[in-house]
């Protein structure tokens, strides 16, 4: 009697689960789901979390031209070097490297700002009306880039419309300018223009700086007017004749 009246009762149970929509059984044995709400879920290890992004490094120019520059043995490998270095935006709107014209191993070593249109196209510094004016002023002291003067520019690229360089690329340049001094071993720098006196000395005011010695990275530093300037400025010519005696007398005094 009372396995019958167990008989009938599943029998209601299951009468009533249909009539709710529960027409078919999704697993072999019955499922508590009341009991699956005290089993909380395992908190993720740190071994099953994804590696973090990895950013790529950050790269210092400074140090990388400083570290390419003294790695530089000799006057072509420090050329090499400038070619390879591709941390300077200036050189993707460049033509040429400009890296120096005259005799290396001269007494005199000439450092200008940055190449203008005329030096991009043929790759050599102060080709240009600048160029021209100052042959002529380097002759009138019995001075030549063919004879006795090096020359070369703080940047080796041209700057896009001929603008003045920025401070981080002036910075990032330095290095290479430091170490084409030592291995070119002048007796005397002669800055022209604020952006060469910017770089070596750490100083700008060409008009305050100019026929005044100075002294950098062991070396004697005359800082004058840039020819371009003069080009400009007609009057500044008499104080650029007075720097170029005063460039004539201090050679002839390291005889």
């Amino acid at each position: 009697m009372e396995s019958e009246l167990d008989y009938w009762g599943a029998k209601a149970l299951l009468d009533w689960q249909v009539e709710l929509g529960a027409t078919e059984a999704m697993l072999d044995a019955p499922i508590d789901r009341y009991g699956l709400q005290d089993q909380k879920p395992k908190p993720a290890r740190a071994s099953d979390a994804p590696p973090p992004p990895v950013r790529p490094k950050k790269i210092d120019p400074i140090a990388e031209a400083t570290k390419a520059a003294r790695a530089a043995d000799a006057l072509p490998s420090l050329r090499a070097a400038m070619e390879a270095f591709e941390h300077c935006d200036l050189k993707r709107g460049a033509r040429n490297l400009v890296f120096a014209d005259g005799q290396a191993g001269a007494r005199v070593m000439i450092i200008g700002e940055a190449p203008g249109r005329d030096e991009d196209l043929e790759g050599k510094p102060f080709v240009g009306r600048a160029g021209q004016l100052l042959d002529k002023m380097l002759t009138a002291i019995d001075l030549s880039r063919d004879k006795n003067v090096y020359i070369t520019n703080v940047l080796p690229w041209r700057p896009p419309q001929n603008r003045d360089p920025l401070p981080a690329e002036i910075a990032m340049l330095v290095p290479f300018v430091e170490r084409h001094v030592a291995l070119a071993q002048p007796d005397v720098l002669v800055l022209m223009g604020n952006i060469s006196c910017q770089a070596v000395l750490g100083k700008r005011g060409i008009t305050r700086l100019r026929g005044t010695w100075a002294e950098a990275w062991g070396k004697p530093v005359l800082p004058m007017f840039h020819p371009a300037y003069l080009l400009r400025q007609a009057p500044a010519k008499r104080q650029a004749w007075a720097d170029l005696l005063e460039l004539r007398a201090r050679l002839n005094s390291l005889n």
